[in-house]
């Protein structure tokens, strides 16, 4: 829709010119909708699975808002003369417990018949006006958390050349199948400056959308980015998804990636995630707390991976 002229009311706080994860209406003084769609290709072979990863991945952008997701949508693109009802029913019910587990009701939703199988949802959630977490507002100083692992893309590419055993399938559907929903209630609670969920950009990409159009650096320290088992195996071997090309020239020259930093980490941190963790920036004196809150709520992965400095030109660094 780029390149299209849209008037927006009064009431509109975030709408599409923004580049963030998602729309924003007020409803009232106290009250905003938090509107999002998305949809995936299946990522792993069980159908339950796979409703339950595309369910998580959907919700995330309200998560990465500061919203709580309220009512969904599902939609379906299903090839029928491919696959039994039965697979669409075992995909169903996946979506549906997250959204049960999520506090989420489901309301209905739209199916069409397509050569390509594809899941996800239309999201409704809500937020205070005031209280809204934007993905392009960090501070000078601030430290930048990410709450789940890298290298979903990697791992997805790399099975479909060969099977893997447990301990690299079991952290990679169970990181894409946790909710977001505790790593933003905590958030909240800290005064985090800005938030983002890292999906297909990659975790450069998303940073590179955290910049948006203030003066400043991110330095990441690669040594302290959380990866799955079996990503870096994956991109030493090639398995390179073509969505990592992608982010590499979305990038461009805005990032820097020191001579110490090996290739296989390099290309997880343009890697294409699915149900990524949220990215978050946050003032230094709230870091620990917020770390600790973090990992007391369960969300084991959470690493402080970069921080923010104010300087005459944007530029990232990997170092």
């Amino acid at each position: 829709m780029k390149g299209m002229r849209i008037s927006y009311d009064r009431n509109v706080i975030v709408g599409m010119d923004a580049s963030d994860d998602a729309g924003v209406y007020r409803i009232s003084e106290s009250v905003a909708l938090v509107q999002t769609v998305d949809y995936i290709t299946p990522i792993v072979d069980d159908p339950f699975t796979f409703g339950r990863i595309a369910a998580c991945n959907s919700l995330s952008d309200v998560y990465a808002m500061g919203g709580r997701p309220i009512t969904a949508l599902n939609i379906v693109c299903f090839p029928v003369k491919k696959f039994s009802t039965d697979v669409l029913g075992d995909i169903l019910a996946g979506g549906l417990s997250v959204m049960e587990e999520a506090g989420v009701q489901l309301l209905g939703g739209h199916s069409v018949d397509d050569p390509e199988l594809k899941y996800g949802l239309a999201v409704t959630g809500m937020v205070h006006p005031e209280r809204i977490v934007r993905n392009n507002t960090p501070a000078d100083g601030d430290a930048i958390v990410l709450t789940k692992p890298l290298g979903t893309g990697l791992i997805a590419t790399a099975l479909k050349a060969a099977p893997a055993g447990e301990p690299i399938l079991g952290p990679f559907i169970s990181t894409m199948t946790m909710l977001n929903r505790a790593a933003c209630e905590i958030m909240l609670g800290h005064g985090v400056h800005a938030c983002t969920d890292v999906t297909g950009f990659g975790l450069i990409g998303h940073l590179k959308e955290m910049l948006g159009n203030n003066p400043l650096e991110i330095t990441v320290d690669a040594k302290t980015v959380p990866v799955l088992p079996g990503a870096r195996d994956a991109a030493m071997g090639g398995m390179i998804p073509a969505g990592m090309y992608r982010n590499r020239d979305f990038v461009g020259s805005l990032c820097e990636i020191g001579p110490s930093v090996s290739l296989d980490l390099a290309d997880i941190l343009f890697d294409p995630q699915t149900s990524g963790g949220l990215l978050i920036a946050v003032a230094e004196d709230e870091l620990e707390s917020l770390l600790s809150d973090l990992h007391g709520a369960g969300v084991a992965g959470a690493a402080v991976i970069a921080t923010v400095k104010k300087k005459p030109a944007q530029r990232i660094v990997v170092s």
